[in-house]
């Protein structure tokens, strides 16, 4: 049970820090880039790139440092999570990530409860969110061991400029981002169509990464290849 809630916790915490750092770094950026949207866009990329490589490298001991649903759900199909602790982490996933805009909001004096106005949403960006969480999930997968928090963070950085929905890639993020009416945010009429689109992506990411993978060959296989050597 202890290690349950500290799973937990990591993935509370780490989810409600990657969202604050997305929408505090996205009202900074829009505060002081004097309406050029280029340069804002450019700020709020490089902090999410740090941000998320920090708490990747110091959270994924403890966690596993999902911060995403649709990555948790990935995980638990392969048996890498826990099926029990599915819905547990996508709970607190969503739970910390409107948190995570509430302390946004809270530190730049904005009011707490609020909702977004941006609106968000068409068949353009809905196919950029597939396109980024399908690239996502491929990366996650396919990223050698020791540098996931790099290789992420790196792809995320480059989402943001190739896609045009700027690569949320992450239902926790299009649900929290619902919660500050900011340069981040996302209406509430968005949210269901994002979701949806990175949800696809998810199992596109999966489809791709199996046919990427070489299948193991069988033993029998290998001893008849080796008779007919002979």
């Amino acid at each position: 049970m202890a290690e349950t809630g500290r799973k937990l916790f990591g993935e509370a915490l780490g989810t409600a820090m990657l969202i604050a750092v997305v929408i505090g770094s996205g009202i900074m950026a829009e505060r002081l880039s004097g309406g050029n949207a280029a340069i804002a866009l450019l700020a709020n990329t490089f902090a999410t790139v740090g941000g998320l490589y920090v708490l990747i490298e110091i959270l994924q001991p403890v966690s596993g440092a999902h911060f995403n649903p649709a990555v948790s759900l990935v995980m638990a199909a392969r048996g890498e999570l826990a099926r029990s602790l599915l819905l547990p982490y996508v709970a607190v996933q969503l739970g910390a990530a409107m948190a995570g805009a509430w302390l946004a909001n809270a530190m730049f004096d904005l009011p707490v409860l609020q909702f977004s106005s941006k609106l968000r949403g068409g068949w353009g960006q809905w196919l950029g969110e597939v396109v980024a969480t399908a690239g996502l999930i491929l990366v996650i997968l396919r990223a050698p061991a020791g540098r996931v928090a790099a290789i992420v963070a790196g792809y995320i950085g480059a989402a943001y400029w190739f896609t045009s929905s700027t690569s949320f890639a992450n239902p926790a993020a299009a649900f929290g981002r619902m919660f500050s009416d900011s340069f981040a945010g996302i209406a509430p009429a968005g949210v269901p169509g994002f979701v949806g689109a990175e949800l696809v992506g998810a199992f596109a990411g999966v489809l791709i990464d199996r046919a990427c993978t070489v299948a193991p060959r069988k033993a029998g296989a290998d001893r008849r290849t080796e008779r007919k050597a002979a």
